[in-house]
């Protein structure tokens, strides 16, 4: 609850049920000592949960009676550490109205000033250094407030009291525009320069509250084109930021619950239908009919959006499969050869914190990647921590996670740990999120796979209890802590991959569990991926596979256009690897169903970024088109298999005689949610009346979720993701969970039932 302003908040609250004593933050939390009548102390009680500043979330509220004594007025007095530390500091929060207006107004003595904020928003966690959130443990430290901004920070009766990062044009921090060499530009008002050098088809580097962006007129195809080039982003999707809810609407088919997510005091980038047609350039999202738009969620991003007057590509400042650049010195480093100009300052940012992306699922918001705006938010584990955990997650889209006491903190989004840079950022952040909580664990959890660079981290750490949690039980025990469910339930889990226990990839699974065993009872037929991790990115090798599979090696490849795109030498090759079984892997994920689908379908022969094709099958799909294929399921000893041999014999066959890929993927969509629920209810014969998980990034399909909850109808209750991500970014809560379940009865390993 720091730096939300709620001492504040309590104070005036204290001082309006005529209320004696004093409120403190300490690392544990908020603690008040209250003094008065009955009547007044019983008021005051019942507004503290009821009624807290917008920023604030009141997760506990104990109250228990002391010994009286005289107090006519009521104080805030200094924060004290505790031996029971746990991170109150909030997340970075967006600017709020009053701080707004005060931008606005050339009155103001704030006017034009891009560091203004309040106890209402600012940074908060990205500037933090330690524990209490007080100013000598933010970056603002070197910032010695003037008398007007002291005598806010002093004033009980104002909305910057106690406001760390208070600053105003005269004490606070300064900004400047660079040049490419690093020097700084000469100019009245940098962010007018810098909007000014947008409209001519500058690329912009912008330092924002947990890292630099790189911004360009979103309008403009040649910058656009310009930025894909220099940043080495072929056709992944750029987010745009709007100035403001209306300039959104105006790009984005928002619904009522997409509108109030962009609003949010988080301001993620929220994934919505583009306008069509929208004053956006086609190649900021080529071949996707989704834009990714956010409101403005700093003063700094307010005043450039309003002198740029377009709205504007906010991509991360980095290069593809690069950690965000953060510091001064780094980003004139590693992005002199994208940015034309820099748009600097010299507030340091302590960890970086990339924007976090949402989407509205079926009616409800589900958080994709969970970054700035909600970390380091605790999650409530029903305590589930007896010794502190540390789950170092997976290799892609990857966070950490520490449980200590009954929360579970997921840290900032990662990335992908495919190199040193991003490692070297994964290491500094697990160590800052230690640092703030006051602990070391005892347990370390991490994947089974053992070339992971979490494994590695894991297994290289002193800890002596070191736990490996299977990939999927560990996402059916993320959600399962998400909703607070013991277990067991019956977890639906799909994605790409994840290495099972048996040595294969998993990925289509279907299992009971609860947090310390699992039984797997349903798996999906496996596709062979025809040189390994090759025929993940060669996405027509997988739809090869699956076209030989159910055409018994004889399929009529010939009739689809996917395979002149292809070498006739590299199919005849891949051919005879497939028939041989040499460098021919198995793999059970959905995701691969869908890249091969999608490549036939749509005849892409290659995915240029992780789910390039499985997204575009998904989007190209009919919403109106109810038909379906058939499927059957083996019901062999061991996990059944879904069988859908059947359903790619169909698929095939109405491609070749020309219906189009709009009606094929929706089919594919309804046979898939057919074929989920006939799993489910076959577990249900066997478990009972479980709860029903569905986790993993596939679950990131809003079509097919919808199609799943219209094809089970009243009967089956579904538990969804919803502040946790469903793919490998939320992977760690379900680790921590498993390996201090283990912990708490002695074992070390999950216990996995052979399915009779």
């Amino acid at each position: 609850m720091q730096g939300v302003g709620f001492r504040p908040w309590v104070y005036r609250l204290a001082g309006l049920h005529g209320v004696g004593g004093w409120v403190r933050n300490d690392a544990a939390g908020v603690t008040i000592e209250a003094f008065g009548p009955a009547h007044a102390l019983d008021a005051f009680i019942g507004e503290l949960q009821a009624s807290p500043p917008p920023a604030a979330r009141v997760a506990q509220l104990e109250w228990r009676p002391i010994e009286g004594r005289p107090a006519v007025t009521f104080e805030i007095v200094a924060s004290e550490p505790s031996a029971d530390r746990r991170v109150s500091i909030p997340a970075d929060l967006a600017t709020c109205p009053d701080c707004l207006r005060e931008i606005r107004d050339p009155a103001d003595r704030r006017y034009g000033y891009p560091f203004t904020n309040c106890t209402n928003c600012g940074p908060r966690f990205t500037i933090a250094i330690d524990i209490p959130y007080d100013r000598p443990n933010t970056t603002m430290a070197s910032f010695r407030m003037c008398p007007s901004c002291q005598a806010e920070y002093d004033s009980p009766a104002d909305r910057r009291f106690h406001a760390q990062p208070n600053a105003c044009p005269a004490c606070g921090p300064r900004l400047w525009l660079a040049g490419p060499d690093g020097r700084e530009i000469a100019t009245a008002d940098p962010i007018a320069s810098a909007a000014e050098a947008i409209g001519r088809g500058a690329i912009l580097a912008v330092k924002g509250l947990g890292g630099f962006h790189l911004a360009c007129d979103a309008t403009n195809e040649q910058a656009v084109g310009d930025l894909r080039s220099r940043k080495r982003r072929d056709e992944k999707p750029f987010a745009v930021m709007a100035a403001d809810p209306a300039a959104a609407e105006a790009l984005a088919l928002l619904d009522d619950e997409a509108r109030r997510l962009l609003r949010s005091v988080e301001r993620p980038i929220v994934l919505a239908p583009r306008r069509t047609p929208a004053a956006l350039a086609a190649n900021v999202a080529p071949g996707n009919p989704l834009v990714g738009v956010m409101l403005p969620y700093s003063p700094l991003h307010h005043l450039l959006l309003a002198a740029a007057g377009c709205p504007l590509v906010m991509t991360s400042g980095n290069l593809s499969e690069e950690p965000l650049a953060y510091r001064n010195d780094e980003a004139r480093g590693r992005l002199a050869g994208i940015a034309d100009l820099f748009l600097m300052h010299d507030r340091e940012i302590d960890t970086r914190c990339d924007d976090s992306v949402a989407r509205v699922i079926a009616g409800a918001t589900v958080v994709l990647r969970r970054s700035r705006g909600y970390v380091p938010r605790g999650l409530a584990a029903r305590g589930h921590f007896a010794e502190p955990v540390l789950a170092c997650g997976a290799l892609l889209k990857n966070t950490f996670c520490i449980g200590t006491g009954g929360t579970a903190y997921l840290g900032p989004h990662v990335g992908d740990l495919e190199n040193l840079e991003t490692f070297e950022a994964y290491e500094h952040a697990i160590a800052r999120m230690e640092r703030f909580l006051g602990t070391r664990p005892a347990i370390v959890a991490h994947d089974l796979h053992p070339d992971y660079l979490s494994t590695r981290y894991a297994l290289e750490r002193p800890e002596p209890v070191k736990v490996a949690v299977q990939h999927h039980h560990a996402h059916v025990c993320a959600a399962m802590a998400e909703h607070g469910v013991s277990g067991p339930v019956i977890g639906v889990a799909y994605d790409g991959t994840g290495l099972g226990t048996d040595g294969e990839a998993w990925g289509g699974e279907v299992l009971i569990a609860d947090c310390t065993s699992f039984t797997r009872v349903a798996t999906f037929r496996p596709i062979r991926l025809a040189g390994g991790d090759l025929a993940i990115r060669q996405v027509w090798r997988q739809a090869l596979a699956l076209l030989d599979d159910a055409f018994d090696g004889d399929a009529p490849i010939d009739r689809f256009p996917l395979f002149t795109h292809v070498a006739a030498r590299d199919v005849a090759v891949v051919r005879r690897m497939l028939a041989s079984g040499v460098n021919t892997p198995v793999a059970h994920g959905v995701g691969r169903y869908f890249d091969a689908a999608g490549a036939l379908g749509l005849g892409r022969p290659e995915s240029r970024y992780e789910g390039q094709v499985a997204l575009e099958w998904n989007l190209a799909a009919d919403p109106d088109e109810d038909g379906r294929y058939g499927f059957a399921v083996d019901g062999r000893p061991g996990p059944c298999e879904l069988d859908l041999r059947p359903a790619t014999r169909a698929l095939a066959a109405e491609l070749m005689t020309g219906v189009g890929p709009a009606v094929v993927s929706a089919r594919f969509h309804n046979t898939l949610a057919a074929a989920t629920v006939e799993l489910i209810a076959m577990a249900r014969r066997r478990s009972g009346d479980l709860p029903v998980v569905l986790t993993g990034g596939v679950f990131q399909n809003a079509l097919l979720v919808e199609r799943v909850i219209r094809a089970a109808g009243a009967g089956i209750t579904l538990l969804r993701h919803g502040d946790v991500p469903p793919g490998d970014g939320g992977l760690a809560l379900g680790q921590a969970v498993v390996a201090s379940a283990l912990a708490r009865a002695g074992r070390r390993e999950v216990v996995e039932d052979v399915c009779a």
